[in-house]
């Protein structure tokens, strides 16, 4: 099973956008092992946006992640890291199709709302950056085969 890292950014947190995102990403059927509200701190973001150090747009990624409360959830389940990145949209929402979380709630590209791992190794790795081993459930819902063949 794939694990996928989400993280309700900022601007989600500030506009109230908490509830109706998670509730999104739960009627698609994807199943939460894992939720923390937490103020990412500087070491963290720098780990996070590592591939981007260098470019000239790292400092404010940085900047930006740990200037407010922000939410992760670690999800668990087949095919979860495209499920959530159709859900979410394109990075930048004047591109993000209606109906998708940034297309309906975003309209600049560094204000986008949430992050989504984008592909099973980078959900890994997030996954385990922000949470510890002991934090993640593995849990059986009722439900799951009226939601996966």
């Amino acid at each position: 099973m794939e694990k996928s890292l989400i993280i309700l950014k900022p601007d989600a947190v500030q506009r109230g956008l908490i509830g109706q995102i998670i509730t999104r990403l739960e009627q698609r059927g994807l199943k939460f092992m894992g939720m923390k509200l937490m103020q990412v701190s500087p070491e963290l973001a720098q780990s996070h946006y590592g591939e981007h150090e260098g470019k000239p747009f790292f400092g404010a990624l940085v900047s930006y992640i740990t200037s407010s409360p922000v939410v992760v959830i670690a999800i668990q389940g087949k095919n979860v890291v495209q499920t959530i990145r159709n859900t979410v949209g394109a990075t930048n929402p004047m591109n993000a199709a209606p109906g998708t979380i940034r297309g309906d709630f975003g309209l600049e590209i560094g204000r986008n709302l949430i992050h989504a791992s984008d592909s099973p190794e980078s959900g890994e790795a997030e996954v385990s950056r922000f949470f510890d081993a002991s934090d993640l459930i593995t849990w059986e819902r009722n439900t799951d085969a009226w939601i996966h063949e």
